[in-house]
């Protein structure tokens, strides 16, 4: 079968192969999935760099997002059958034709959740809710509160905004360009800021951000509120969030949100919840994400670089089946 493979760290456009490999046979209580679709995300990426190389062993095949069909079950597998189309989460290896995964890591896909949905249910829709959710444990009601949302022109940026709406909460979408501006007209406010020249008088209870570096340091330093909680979830600028910035608010909460740790930490009852959030959310347009292109596996490099397009807009996605 085809596959890609990191064998050393680096560019992924450089060190991402495509290699033909077997097939592994399923092992008690696992599944083989034939993967229909999946998605390239900055977090598919970022560990293929280095970045978190103390916790990634090589090889590793990327891919933490997509959809696809039981082929074959191993021995112990109740629930599942094949020809059940699942969402198979847990960890990473979904850029190849067939995974083997443990069948307590693969969710059913409702029949009215088509593939390019189901594809883009998993990593930006339960990091969405929970960012809420942990937004509502340090506040209670957020009804009335202020709260500052980075990359705001992003997928997942876009269903915050959306997300916060609901909550009758006073948002400010922070952007990089005139044009993530001009699609986001239905945000309170939105500003363009490159963390060098925030706008004066920014006032938030709350931050979450996907950016990290500069931008996060000026927002923790000067816009947060006593009282008031910074979540970072992503570091799209490869920069952290200056320690110096946090050390000095200690009248701010500072949190992390790694989805991978909640997903190990959650149990099946509550990711069950969780999808059924995100399935519902899909129907409703609250999770939508826009499909700007799909690549077969085979053209993996132009895929990657679409990616990295400043231009793009939407979704990625890989067709390993071709």
């Amino acid at each position: 079968m085809r596959s890609s493979l990191v064998r050393q760290f680096g560019d992924p456009g450089q060190v991402i192969e495509l290699v033909d490999i077997d097939r592994a046979m399923p092992g008690a209580r696992e599944v083989e999935i034939a993967i229909s679709l999946s998605a390239i995300n900055p977090s598919d990426l970022i560990p293929v760099t280095g970045a978190y190389s103390a916790r990634t062993v090589l090889p590793f095949v990327p891919g933490f997002e997509g959809v696809g069909v039981v082929t074959r079950i191993g021995a112990g597998v109740k629930d599942m059958k094949p020809g059940d189309r699942v969402i198979p989460i847990g960890a990473s290896g979904l850029w190849q034709q067939f995974l083997v995964r443990p069948a307590e890591w693969c969710f059913t896909v409702p029949d009215d959740i088509d593939d390019q949905q189901a594809a883009t249910s998993y990593v930006n829709p339960l990091t969405a809710l929970r960012l809420v959710e942990q937004l509502r444990e340090h506040f209670g009601s957020l009804k009335g509160r202020s709260v500052g949302v980075t990359a705001a022109g992003s997928a997942i940026g876009g269903m915050l905004l959306r997300l916060l709406a609901l909550e009758e909460v006073t948002t400010t979408a922070i952007v990089r360009s005139e044009k993530s501006m001009s699609r986001l007209r239905h945000a309170d406010r939105t500003i363009v800021a490159d963390g060098v020249s925030l706008p004066p008088r920014l006032a938030f209870d709350a931050v979450l951000d996907a950016v990290g570096g500069t931008l996060a340091g000026g927002l923790v330093t000067r816009s947060v509120q006593s009282g008031g909680i910074f979540i970072q979830y992503g570091a799209l600028s490869g920069v952290p969030v200056p320690q110096a910035a946090i050390s000095g608010r200690l009248d701010v909460r500072f949190a992390f949100l790694w989805l991978r740790t909640w997903v190990h930490s959650a149990g099946r009852d509550a990711l069950e919840a969780a999808f059924e959030r995100s399935f519902a959310g899909l129907r409703d347009g609250l999770f939508a994400s826009p499909v700007a292109a799909i690549y077969p596996l085979s053209r993996l490099a132009e895929a990657l670089a679409h990616q990295v397009d400043p231009l793009r807009e939407g979704k990625i996605l890989l067709d390993p089946r071709c």
